[in-house]
This record gives structure tokens, C-alpha cells and sequence, in this order.
């Protein structure tokens, strides 16, 4: 086999983790003796070992003149677990490739300069492109200090997400709602806006056995973004596993003492971000840097047309997944999103489509930003 095989081998292994790492990054590690495979390894769950140490366990001696072919960079810093280059090093490890440089600044090349020191030769960017799609969400977290955001919509092929009542159960089949599950899985937040959970009662849960029962998988943080405290204490959010986050504004913290401590008796931590001329009368900035303080990579926004709206207008938006069903709602129904003051095709906001494929009976659009 060729070293790019042997990466793409290490990089099917990172996919393993990839509804359990965070806000780890997922990573797999490969080792080959004479040709032959002998560790393997997987990242699964923060706190526990890396994929280069269960590796190398799993070569034990033929670890000694062997390539490594890891992902990402290995670790050179002492975390909550040992150093993977240290380990590398002790294991007598002839090469290592690595996929990408870890953008995590108290790595970012120490990994790398540790393996050279003691004599291992390094060659890193093998098949880069694809170790980095492993680690969108981890990667701008380091880079930039925000999480990766991802929107889910669903609407009619004429752009509507809800009759003019509100109705919008279902306008896409049950595939396209279990795919949904996927993109919720794989998030560390889920964000949505005090309008679309008083209308929907939404419970924001993974709830699929076949990732809930994953080795290491926890629910993601749900988020209320609910600038008057207007949350009602007995919704059903308030009742599913894991932890919800209300974020308002100072002033509700001030003012709104009795509603804030019925939020917090149900078991809802309820925190300030400045206001701002926005949908929802928040910083979505500020949103953003609260939630990348607490390690979230990946954040899903799972709310309304003006919400949604907001994060795209104001360029916050990294990805977008749009579910269209074949049915038409008609002009009065609600519109996609609310993106007010554009004028002009110039004006208007463009992402690059990189996936379309059905889902059931429905139609999967995957775009990023430009």
C-alpha cells in the first residue's frame, strides 16, 4: 500500500470519534512494520487516550522501526493525558507522517520539532485537505477564538418554511428529520431562538439510539437565545438529559430576578451577553466567543427565518444544510429567511453549494460560505 492509503486508513479511524471527541479534535493513527499493518487507533472520547497510544499498544514491540501515520500532529503538551509525540518517541517509532499541523497554539508545530529532535523522520500534509475536513469546528475554535456554525433548515421548493399560521409539522419526510439527527449529534451546541421554542415546545435532543448509545456520547448543550427571559420553567427542554444555557441580556438579569431563579430551579444556567441591533436583541458575536470559551466546536443554529437570518447576514454563518420538500406552500407562507435591507443582487448573501443528494423523498443541499 502507498503512504496515501495508509493515511486514508488513519483518517476512516478519526471517523470513529466523530460524534464523541469533543471538544477534542478527531484523530487516527495508523502504524505499519515491513508493509504490514500492526496499530491501529481511534480518538473517542476527551479525557481518555489518544489514537496514537492505543496504537501503539496495539503494536506493542513491533511499534520499534515503524511509521506512524497519524492524522494530525501529535500532542506535545501534558493535558489531561501524556504527550502522543513522547509516546512515539519511547516507542522507537522509525517515521511518522502526519496529515495536518495541530492548529491548537500550545501544539502547532512543538509536535513535529519533538520527533525530529530525537531523530524520527517527519513529513507532514499527506492528504491534508481530507485530515482537515475531519476538524472544521476544532480548527476554527483555534484559529479564530469561534466555533465552526452550522444552520438546518427545511422548506418547500418555493422557499417556505410554515403556513402563514405557523404551521410546519412536517414539511419534509421522516428521512430527512432522522438525517437531521446526524448534524445534532455531531454539534457541541445547539442553538435556538425563545420564538421558535415557545411555537414548537422543541426538546433539541439526539435521540437516536444509534448514537446516544455511542461509547462516549453525550447530548449537546442546548441553548435558548431569550433576550426578555420569556422561557417557560415547564418546557419540555427542561426535562430531556444534558444541560440547557438561557442567554439574555444584563437588564433581564437585573430585572427579571423571579423568572431567572425558576429558570435556574429547573435546571437551566441562565448568563448576560451585551444587546445588539439583532433578531433576537443579542450579540450573536458575543454568543459565539461565550460558547467558544466553553470548548464548543461545532454550534447548530435550529431556529426560525430571522434568527437564521441574523447569523447569515451577519457573515457568522460557516454552513448551511437545507432540506427541500416537493411541495409548494404558497406566497403567504413564511419565508426561509429574513434577511432585511437588501436591494440589490449584489447585496445578496451566496454560499457554495459542496453536496446535494435525496434523503427519502426530500432533497439535501450541503453549502458553506464563499
Amino acid at each position: 500500500m502507498s503512504h496515501a492509503a495508509y493515511m486514508a486508513q488513519a483518517i476512516q479511524l478519526a471517523r470513529k470519534g466523530w460524534y464523541t471527541t469533543r471538544p477534542n479534535p478527531r484523530v487516527g493513527c495508523v502504524l505499519v512494520h515491513d508493509g504490514q499493518v500492526v496499530g491501529q487507533g481511534s480518538h473517542l472520547k476527551a479525557g481518555e487516550p489518544h489514537a496514537e497510544v492505543h496504537a501503539l499498544r496495539e503494536a506493542g514491540e513491533l511499534a520499534r522501526g515503524a511509521d506512524a501515520y497519524v492524522t494530525l500532529e501529535p500532542c506535545s503538551h501534558q493535558g489531561r493525558t501524556p504527550p502522543c509525540a513522547d509516546a512515539l518517541v519511547e516507542a522507537g517509532v522509525k517515521r511518522v507522517f502526519v496529515g495536518m499541523q495541530d492548529p491548537n497554539p500550545l501544539v502547532a508545530g512543538r509536535g513535529l520539532a519533538r520527533l525530529e529532535t530525537a531523530g524520527i523522520q517527519v513529513s507532514s500534509g499527506l492528504l491534508e485537505d481530507q485530515a482537515r475536513a475531519l476538524n472544521p469546528g476544532f480548527i476554527k475554535r483555534m484559529q479564530t477564538g469561534r466555533p465552526w456554525v452550522v444552520a438546518k433548515q427545511a422548506a418547500s421548493l418555493d422557499g417556505r418554511t410554515a403556513m402563514a399560521s405557523g404551521e410546519s409539522q412536517w414539511i419534509t419526510g421522516p428521512e430527512a428529520r432522522a438525517d437531521v439527527q446526524k448534524l445534532r449529534a455531531a454539534s457541541c451546541a445547539i442553538i435556538t431562538g425563545v420564538d421558535s421554542l415557545l411555537a414548537d415546545n422543541s426538546r433539541l435532543t439526539v435521540r437516536e439510539p444509534g448514537f446516544t448509545q455511542l461509547y462516549g456520547f453525550s447530548q449537546p448543550l442546548r441553548v435558548i437565545l431569550d433576550s426578555q427571559l420569556r422561557t417557560p420553567p415547564e418546557a419540555e427542554i427542561f426535562q430531556q438529559s444534558g444541560s440547557t444555557l438561557v442567554i439574555t441580556q444584563q437588564a433581564s438579569i437585573k430585572n427579571r430576578v423571579e423568572q431567572r431563579g425558576a429558570l435556574q430551579q429547573v435546571g437551566a444556567e441562565v448568563l448576560a451577553v451585551p444587546t445588539a441591533a439583532t433578531a433576537t436583541g443579542l450579540d450573536l458575536s458575543a454568543v459565539l466567543l461565550l460558547l467558544a470559551e466553553r470548548n464548543c466546536n461545532q454550534v447548530m443554529i435550529e431556529a426560525g427565518a430571522r434568527l437564521t437570518g441574523a447569523f447569515m447576514q451577519q457573515q457568522l454563518l460557516d454552513e448551511l444544510w437545507l432540506y427541500l420538500a416537493p411541495k409548494f406552500l404558497g406566497s403567504a407562507a413564511r419565508g426561509l429567511l429574513d434577511l432585511p435591507g437588501l436591494e440589490s443582487l449584489a447585496q445578496a448573501p451566496q454560499m457554495q453549494v459542496t453536496d446535494v443528494r435525496a434523503v427519502g423523498q426530500d432533497w439535501r443541499f450541503q453549502l458553506v460560505k464563499n
